[in-house]
């Protein structure tokens, strides 16, 4: 049976699973009894009455479209220049000059930076040329490289299996090095968390923890690390919430352990990190007093600032979108703003953020600041 065949009762029944629900959470944020959410997930009860439908898609975060089992009204595009990307990687031949190693490296580090500033549209602009000259060359270091910085554009493209597909690659690579394995693994955890395959990023995430081996340098602890914390959010995806928190203790077992280093793989891994995943997996399970409180005080500390704009922005959209779960849009709507302010591309490229904002945006009113950036990302005319 397909989607539009399903009666309407068992829609609501999916879309609150998806959402992370019981029928006790959505009957309390519709200010009704658990009784009448099982009548209606079970079909006694008839759903025939509009208002009430728009009601449950607000609360749900769909298009009233969509529980009625009908097209959705706007179909998604790709973003501009997805397809160079695409091409890129569907090209096996080689460039017949390939570029000095050293301009190349130079080229990657260049890239880093563009994506840790956030200038994805100028990143966009860059990376189907990255990928076909380190394609080129004989370096499996930068072609790892490459890859990651491909699939981690196109997760923030909402481009999540096309991004899969690109940190597979950079596994295929890494060949037998166990470090850069697992640095390219992170991509690889972040695409199928974005595509909603929680259990096979905590799957790949920890297996490539474990691979690194025990005789470490300071990078290779904060790759571990990160791969700890992408192992977490995994598990708070799946569910299981005590494995959650065993696995952040680890990862801020490691941070406290770490001493500087020069991320020479590009993690941001520290002691920071740590907490902003705590205050999510607070989050995820409907504790808005903690993850309020905590939040508050991670992004007073000296390291906030200390962190790539890309990290601080992709945070923020993450908290506003706990926030329009736990049903605070005011909340969501102070951590769009913030997250705009931070890194404008975070709230501005990303089609996961243009529904955010459209989310919150539906309230009447509308929370302060959401009705000038629905404008800048084109939602109203």
């Amino acid at each position: 049976m397909s989607s539009d065949d399903l009666p309407i009762g068992r829609r609501v029944a999916g879309w609150r699973v998806r959402r992370s629900m019981t029928q006790q959470m959505l009957a309390d944020r519709l200010r009704r009894s658990k009784s009448w959410v099982d009548k209606i997930e079970r079909g006694v009860r008839p759903l025939d009455r509009y208002s009430v439908i728009q009601e449950l898609s607000r609360v749900l975060r769909v298009d009233p479209e969509v529980l009625l089992g009908q097209p959705p009204s706007t179909p998604t595009s790709t973003p501009p220049g997805v397809d160079d990307i695409r091409a890129a990687l569907a090209r096996y031949d080689t460039p017949p000059t390939p570029p000095h190693l050293h301009e190349l490296r130079r080229q990657v580090g260049h890239a880093w930076l563009t994506y840790q500033h956030a200038h994805y549209p100028e990143l966009l602009r860059v990376v189907p040329g990255l990928l076909d000259a380190a394609q080129g060359a004989r370096s499996p270091e930068v072609l790892v490289q490459a890859y990651r910085i491909t699939a981690l554009l196109l997760v923030k493209l909402g481009e999540a299996d096309l991004a899969w597909l690109a940190a597979d690659r950079a596994i295929g690579t890494a060949a037998d090095d166990p470090c850069l394995a697992a640095t390219a693994a992170i991509a690889v955890a972040q695409a199928l968390r974005a595509s909603g395959r929680d259990r096979l990023a905590l799957t790949a995430a920890l297996a490539a923890a474990h691979r690194i081996g025990p005789q470490r340098s300071a990078g290779e602890w904060a790759v571990g690390g990160t791969l700890l914390l992408q192992a977490a959010l995994a598990a708070a995806g799946c569910g299981e919430h005590h494995r959650a928190d065993e696995l952040t203790d680890r990862a801020a077992g490691v941070a406290r352990n770490l001493r500087g280093y020069d991320d020479q793989h590009h993690t941001s891994f520290g002691r920071t990190p740590v907490e902003l995943v705590r205050v999510l997996l607070e989050a995820s399970r409907d504790n808005a007093v903690e993850a309020l409180r905590r939040h508050s005080i991670v992004v007073r500390r000296e390291g906030w600032q200390r962190l790539p704009a890309e990290h601080r922005g992709a945070y923020l959209v993450d908290v506003a979108r706990a926030y329009l779960h736990m049903g605070d849009l005011r909340g969501a709507a102070r951590a769009l703003v913030d997250a705009d302010s931070v890194a404008p591309a975070e709230v501005r490229c990303r089609p996961l953020t243009r529904t955010l904002i459209a989310d919150v945006a539906r309230a009447q009113p509308a929370p302060a600041g959401v009705a000038r950036l629905a404008t800048l990302v084109g939602l109203t005319r």
